[in-house]
């Protein structure tokens, strides 16, 4: 191996060449010493003997071609002459009198000169000459036209073939008497020179793999592009044009891929059975795919998807590199670099093969066809050499042999060759004709390998489908030849007929290779192995199969699991994957269908259906490493091999009756197995004896069948009259006669890790048997059994076989179920032998951690700490479901009171204890305070107690009533990782696991009388027990262990193996459960009924308190937090102590923001700005429905108006305040101008005003009246991000949050007596007040705060570690009280109604409803029939505590249902109209003069407006264009909050947020934050 990892031979380690890229292979070099056929060139290189003097400068100093004799006459050019001291000079030289050659042979009396006679003359006879006659030194000297040669005689001209020298001519050449004509191949045409062609179509694109990539580049301008990127190692490629397809083969995958010329749809062709698949072809003609590998030493077919693959030529080939197809020919050629390098050609179908070069190459690496020169080019890495020959392997000759340290691969294009070059990692070109004009068209490239031309006219469309448009008639593949086509099957299938193939395969050798299973076709006479396409096979090991169903089934020692498939690799499933250790034998029951299998690591031999179902443990004593079995449902017995301590082959009937010993002396490593039915006998192969043997059934008559030239055997197998078997160290399949051992022959070779072995037929002997009629009666399995009984039924593992022999418990009565991260288990104790069976939960289970069980109803309670739930199911994995989602963070102790019907449970993450019905209703908290770590939790109902671990900073064991009162610490000293707890309730003591002190102790119940059962143990976790064992989990040793419950004695191992184990429970269904303390009516209470010691209680779910009966509860708090999470909407009561957060189980949340709530309809009012939407539920979630769909952006604020019935929010998206009715009818834009980022905002429906906060360029806090008029800022000044803004509406006062100058304030209603309340706060995002307190949500320290709001003292956190906190409100009967005119049928008005500081006004919406809309209230607008204007106007209705003729006014917009008439009298507006509603008799001259300087007054506006952006824009800091200005936003895409600078003044930060579900982020922040 290279430094740089290339391989290369070994020979060529010091052989004076550089064959490594980083040369490595001539360093630290010796001497080097050549071989017997060997030459040693002076440089010290070494080359083969055969090509000294040969006439080629091989050593490169020509040191092989000194001191060689004559062996051959050198060739002048066509017009030149050879010289007897072989220099070459010019015809014209000839004869002309003068010594040119230097040894006279030019002249007479070497040549037939004619004599000279001095008075010859170009003027008379034009001296002779045929041509051209000139005159010198006074002698005539005779010369030709152009396209003419002097002939030897001095005087004759003759037509110089110019097609006869190559490259005259690109591609055609016709030559004529003195001159020629070249032409060009259909797609090319002839350029201006007359000489050279150029192809037609597009500009041409170097495509060439790069390992890592695949990349493009134009040869003549060096643009470089990437198609394909992330590759692993991608060596050949091609591609197909008018399919826009590209290839490519992996061979570190091993795969060979496809994707589009684009880059896109990356997807795998071929899968399986590849080593190196080194070389790739498209047929792009007839749509087939060739590749070359040199680990299989084969080269194979198949369709452009993979599809009917085929292994083409396997015979006589080593190292197959590099291929070429023309198709038009139908022929492929390739190179073979093995030890006798050659290039060969055949037909695309196979035939007709034939060597075309075998000299003079050692690495034949590219190789390619140039279509219209009819040539083929190729380069030897070895040679450094790049050469040419004709198609058939002609006129071969060197194009370049200087300057190529180490090509690979070549393509052609028009004149010019292209190549790349390991050692360079370059991509070169030169003229393909001569080798000149060599340029670097890419250099410093990471791993150039193989390249083609990218062009039509690389796979022109001339040729002609020889299978035409319906695959020639062929059923499978149809591959050209040269003239015609041949029908061909995939690998392995036979013909039918000469253009059928068989749909399936009858008769196949099957073995397993560890990586892969492959099969070896009998129907065929190729005998070519086949791998069958399945996935994750890491370690196969045993093998059978069931032809009924055409399954292959195998075991796998990696995954230890028992998988099957089709034949064809269709159909994959894992059948049994749990409680396997090694499962090394495998046999198939055909009869009956059943699966059996030996374990080796857990020393079983099993039995199931062949799908899994119904397992069972047949044998577990007195076994050590099984390994093989076989089973013989003709005579009703098993078989097994076992090379433990004391090697032997066992058998036993197939229901594990009878169980004997037939053969144990002279045996090793008996592997594998195979019976005789014809026969009768036992074959078995064994690796340590190195023989093959046989014996009757029952031991005897015992013989070695072979007993030489057996190094390793392993597999075994009998079909027909052969006996086959795989051979570790042979690396090979043989066979031999079974019944003599001779003729012995090898199918395959060079095959490591092989494994088991099998042959699949469909003539297996029919047995007829009582399981196949009614299953034999029994309820479950039905095993076939020796005669006379011929068959027993059993149960599967675990269940006990009734008396009645042939029915199955219900169940398990006594067992131990315990938890393993991913999955749940049981272990029987009803059983002899402990075996763990997994609850099959139709469920994928994370991080299982606690675990429950409720005998009563026989389910399962388990926890899981990533998904963060708790769950339940049936014993037999049925009715799954989810009982607790939300409020969970690690759920370590659960425990299950089945008396009283309750769960209770700890969460390290929450340091809570709860209780909730068995469903998961009436949650409750119970503990909260004091609690460190909370782990294991025992229930003693009968007593009243519960007890629980806690291993924080200061561990303990505690107990309380299970209604949490008289909590009391019975033991804190001498603890340091209290993990398992149990009560004994016989025994009246405590027992707990301590992993620190690596203990298991007891106490009695109240925590005195400590003791030490069992010390050391290793790492205790779950601990439980059961009559009058203990038994528990451990981390360490990855087991299961029992002892005795009092003395700690008699330790034993249950199960080992098994990782990941977490809590554990014994369970006894038989045993009673005690006496319910609560009764049967649930001891009266409207809820929970909690036992304590000396009864119980009736209790209420979290946050709820009990009335004063002490039995009843409301349906919820009175008065709560409400606050929203992005995903979530939770509460907080403040009825209790508690401050438990309680989510509320609104649906479809994935970014919710802001919050308000109506306290009349009982609804929550939310947005989501991941959705764009508003929506609303009950308070109990219920009945969610979309309020506003369409038009939001970016709703951050929200307000309800509970006594005009209106909805408000702020949408910073749009700049925009809008309001609507409660139910999203009557939409209609307050405010859209001069707004920046509206952020917060909330209404005083009693004093009729609504307040907002902008935290855009220029920060404020502004009041309108409702209806938006009247706009007044209140505070525009130290401001940085006010975020949060809420009301207290018994002071009268404004709150608000400072997210940037992280503080809290206040002012009045007029934004007067402005006071800091909080100065020191984190990031404040939102704010509610409740009686004294001011409540906030705090992004930075993500939790909910509260301080007083009078002194901003007593700072208080509610709640802790909530990610994602955004709004808060206040739930409760005092919030949301007073009254306005708006209360009252809506104020007369049709839409909207708008209170006022002192009046209130009617409003239509932007959009007509449909409805008719009047602004004027009580006044619904007439048809289509107008009245007089008398009729119209009217007096206002009365409204309590106002005069009824008090003026109202109204600036409102409307469109439609209002005609010019309505207009003139006041009745509506139409859209953008202002016009000012009134009572009286029509419009007052004053009211015209008021309106004409308001319009004034808005065009100022408007102007003042257009100067300040004006301004605004010009002025920008220059430093800071590059940042994008942008406000706080919620829309962000991680779970951090993220605060970035903004061209705001030097201190302001940023926050980022994007309309991702849940997801939000804040920058780093700043340093002026802290």
């Amino acid at each position: 191996m290279c430094n740089s990892g290339l391989c290369i031979n070994a020979g060529w380690r010091c052989d004076g060449d550089f064959d490594c890229d980083d040369q490595s292979d001539e360093r630290n070099c010796t001497t080097s010493m050549c071989t017997a056929d060997q030459f040693r060139c002076k440089s010290g290189r070494c080359v083969r003997l055969s090509w000294r003097c040969d006439g080629e400068d091989d050593c490169s100093d020509n040191s092989d071609e000194e001191n060689c004799e004559n062996t051959g006459t050198p060739q002048c050019a066509p017009d030149q002459f050879l010289c007897g001291n072989g220099r070459c000079i010019g015809q014209r030289k000839l004869c002309n009198g003068a010594n040119d050659c230097g040894d006279g042979s030019d002249e007479s009396p070497h040549q037939n000169c004619r004599p000279r006679t001095g008075e010859e003359n170009c003027n008379v006879n034009n001296g002779g000459c045929a041509q051209k006659c000139q005159m010198v030194r006074g002698m005539v000297q005779c010369t030709c036209h152009t396209g003419y040669r002097l002939l030897e005689d001095g005087r004759s001209c003759q037509d110089v073939n110019e097609c006869a020298e190559e490259g005259y001519c690109s591609q055609g050449c016709t030559n004529s008497e003195g001159g020629f004509q070249c032409w060009c191949e259909q797609g090319y045409e002839l350029r201006p020179d007359k000489r050279s062609c150029k192809a037609l179509g597009p500009e041409p694109v170097l495509l060439f793999a790069n390992r890592i990539d695949i990349r493009q580049v134009l040869p003549h301008r060096s643009e470089y592009t990437l198609l394909l990127n992330n590759l692993e190692n991608a060596i050949a490629l091609d591609f197909h044009h008018s399919k826009e397809l590209v290839f490519w083969s992996d061979v570190t995958l091993d795969r060979i891929m496809r994707a589009n010329l684009n880059g896109s749809n990356v997807e795998e062709v071929v899968s399986t059975g590849l080593e190196s698949p080194g070389g790739l072809a498209i047929d792009w003609i007839h749509d087939k795919l060739y590749w070359t590998d040199s680990g299989t030493s084969r080269i194979e077919v198949a369709n452009l998807d993979g599809t009917h693959r085929k292994v083409l030529l396997w015979q006589n080939l080593e190292k197959p590199r590099a291929i070429a197809l023309h198709p038009m020919e139908g022929t492929i050629y390739w190179t073979d670099w093995g030890n006798t390098p050659r290039i060969e050609y055949s037909n695309m179908d196979g035939s007709n093969r034939r060597i075309i070069a075998d000299t003079h190459l050692f690495w034949p690496n590219g190789l390619t066809i140039d279509y219209a020169g009819h040539r083929m080019y190729w380069v030897d890495a070895k040679h450094h050499v790049i050469e040419r020959a004709d198609l058939d392997g002609r006129n071969r000759k060197a194009v370049i042999s200087q300057g190529l340290p180490h090509p690979f691969a070549i393509t052609v294009f028009e004149d010019s060759l292209y190549w790349t070059d390991w050692h360079t990692k370059s991509i070169n070109s030169a003229n393909k004709f001569t080798g000149k004009n060599q340029e670097i068209i890419r250099n410093k490239l990471h791993f150039p390998m193989d390249i083609h031309t990218l062009h039509p006219q690389r796979q022109p469309a001339a040729g002609r489908n020889r299978c035409g448009d319906n695959n020639g008639g062929c059923t499978h593949l149809c591959l050209p030849s040269s003239k015609d086509y041949t029908c061909a099957c995939p690998t392995g299938f036979r013909k039918t007929s000469s253009h059928a193939c068989a749909q399936s395969l009858d008769k196949f050798l099957l073995f397993a290779r560890r990586m892969d299973i492959r099969r070896i076709s009998f129907d065929t006479d190729d005998l070519s192995d086949d791998v069958i396409p399945l996935a994750d096979v890491r370690s196969a090991v045993a093998l059978d199969w069931d032809s009924k169903d055409d399954y292959v089934y195998w075991t796998d020692v990696s995954t230890d699991s028992i998988s099957r498939a089709k034949w064809d690799g269709s159909n994959q499933e894992v059948v049994v994957d749990t409680s396997l250790e090694s499962p090394a034998g495998l046999a198939i029951d055909w009869v009956t269908n059943k699966l059996y299998w030996t374990d080796a690591g857990t020393d079983r031999i099993e039995v199931s259906n062949t799908d899994g179902t119904m397992r069972t443990v047949l044998i577990w004593e007195n076994l050590d490493r099984p390994r093989d079995i076989v089973v013989d449902p003709v005579g009703g017995f098993m078989y097994w091999t076992d090379w433990g301590a004391n090697p032997k082959i066992e058998r036993a009937g197939m229901d594990a009756s009878n169980r004997l010993v037939i053969i144990s002396s002279n045996l090793t490593w008996p592997n594998g197995l195979a019976i005789d039915y014809e026969s009768q006998r036992l074959y078995w192969a064994d690796a340590g004896m190195k023989t093959i043997e046989y014996a009757s059934l029952d031991g005897s008559h015992r013989k070695v069948l072979i007993g030489n030239n057996l190094p390793h055997p392993f597999g075994l197998t009998l079909y027909g009259e052969r006996i086959y078997w795989t051979d570790w160290q042979a690396k090979s399949i043989q066979s031999a006669d079974r019944r003599t051992g001779q003729s012995r022959q090898t199918l395959q070779d060079n095959l490591e890790n092989l494994m088991d072995i099998h042959v699949f037929h469909r003539h297996r002997p029919p047995v007829h048997t009582a399981c196949k009629v009614n299953n034999g009666g029994c309820s479950h399995l039905c095993l076939l059994a020796p005669l006379p009984k011929g068959y027993s039924c059993t149960c599967p593992t675990g269940i006990n076989l009734q008396s009645d022999g042939k029915t199955c418990s219900s169940g398990m009565t006594s067992f131990l179920i315990f938890a393993r991260r991913t999955d749940i288990r049981m272990v029987s104790l009803d059983i002899p032998y402990f075996a763990d069976v997994v609850v099959s939960v139709n469920v994928t289970m994370k991080n299982t951690i606690a675990i429950g069980v409720d005998p009563r109803e026989g389910k399962v309670y388990w926890s899981d700490s990533t998904l963060r739930k708790i769950s339940r199911a049936a014993l037999d994995g049925s009715q799954f479901e989810d009982i607790i989602t939300t409020g969970l963070l690690t759920t370590d102790g659960l425990a299950v009171d089945a008396i009283g019907r309750k769960i209770y449970w700890t969460d390290t993450g929450t340091n809570r204890i709860e209780v909730g019905n068995l469903d998961g209703s009436m949650r409750k908290v119970l503990v909260w305070q004091n609690l460190d770590s909370p782990r294991a939790i025992a229930l003693y109902h009968e007593m009243g107690y519960m007890y629980w671990t806690d291993w924080g900073e200061n561990a303990k064991l505690e107990r309380s009533g299970m209604d949490g009162s008289g909590r009391v610490v019975l033991i804190s000293n001498n603890l340091g990782w209290p993990n398992g707890l149990a009560v004994d309730k016989a025994g009246s003591q405590l027992l707990w696991a301590d992993a620190h002190t690596e203990r298991i102790e007891a106490a009695d119940l109240n925590g005195a009388n400590r003791r030490t059962l069992l010390s050391p143990v290793q790492h205790p976790y779950g601990l439980t027990l059961l009559d009058s064992y203990i038994y528990w989990t451990d981390w360490q040793t990855r087991s299961i262990h029992r002892a005795d419950k009092d003395t700690g004695a008699n330790v034993i191992l249950v199960r080992a193996n098994l990782p990941g184990l977490m809590d554990i429970q014994a369970v006894d269904r038989a045993r009673p459960l005690g006496f319910n303390k609560c009764g049967v009516r649930n001891g009266g209470c409207s809820h929970l009924c909690l036992p304590h010691p000396t009864g119980f209680s009736c209790a209420c779910p979290t946050g709820i308190q009990l009335k004063r009966d002490e039995q009843t509860c409301d349906s919820s708090p009175e008065t709560y937090l409400l606050f929203s999470s992005r995903a979530s909407i939770r509460r907080i009561s403040l009825d209790t102590s508690d401050h438990t957060d309680v989510h509320i189980p609104v649906p479809e949340l994935n970014n919710v923001i802001s919050l308000d709530y109506d306290s009349v309809d009982g609804k929550i009012y939310y947005t989501d700005v991941f959705l764009d939407v508003i929506r609303r539920a009950d308070l109990n979630g219920s009945n969610m429905e979309t309020v506003i769909g369409q038009g939001l952006k970016t709703t951050d604020g929200l307000a309800v108006d509970w006594v005009a019935r209106n909805l408000y929010w702020t949408d910073t998206g749009r700049n925009t305040i809008e309001v609507a009715r409660l139910d999203g009818s009557s939409r209609k834009v307050l405010i859209n101008n001069s707004l920046d980022e509206p952020r917060a905002i909330a209404v005083f429906p009693k004093k009729g005003y609504l307040f907002w906060t902008d935290w855009g360029h220029i920060a404020k806090i502004e009041r309108a009246n409702l209806d938006g008029s009247e706009r007044k800022i209140l505070i525009n000044t130290d401001l940085g991000w006010p975020n949060g803004l809420t009301l207290d509406y018994d002071t009268r006062r404004i709150y608000w949050v400072d997210a940037h100058l992280d503080r809290i304030e206040s002012c009045d209603l007029n934004g007067k007596l402005r006071q800091v309340l909080v100065s020191q706060v984190s990031h404040p995002f939102a704010l509610t007040q409740q009686d004294r307190w001011i409540y906030w949500t705090d992004w930075q320290t993500k939790s909910i705060q509260r301080v007083d709001k009078y002194s901003g003292r007593n700072k208080e956190t509610v709640l802790a570690n909530v990610e994602g906190l955004m709004d808060i409100i206040v739930v409760s009967p005092q919030r949301q009280t007073g009254s306005n005119a708006c209360g009252v049928n809506n104020g007369g008005c049709t839409h909207l109604c708008f209170a006022r500081a002192s009046d209130f006004v009617c409003a239509c919406p932007d959009e007509p409803d449909g409805r008719p809309c009047s602004t004027i209230p009580g006044v619904v607008p007439p048809g289509p029939e107008p009245t007089s204007v008398s009729e119209r106007s009217q007096t206002l209705p009365g409204r309590p505590g106002t005069s009824t003729t008090k003026p109202l006014t109204s600036l409102e917009t409307v469109e439609g249902n209002c005609s010019d008439k309505d207009v003139r009298q006041g009745l509506c507006t139409r859209a953008n109209e202002a016009v000012l509603a009134t009572m009286g008799e029509g419009l007052h001259v004053s009211y015209i003069i008021g309106g004409l300087l308001s319009i004034l007054f808005i065009l100022l506006l408007i102007a003042a407006l257009i100067i300040y952006r004006h301004n605004k824009s010009k002025f920008t800091d220059p430093g800071l264009g590059n940042l994008t200005y942008s406000n706080p936003s919620y829309r962000t895409s991680t779970q951090e909050v993220k605060i970035e600078s903004i061209p705001k003044p030097t201190m302001y930060n940023q926050l980022c947020y994007k309309k991702e579900k849940l997801s939000y982020h804040t920058d780093s922040f700043s340093s002026s934050l802290f």
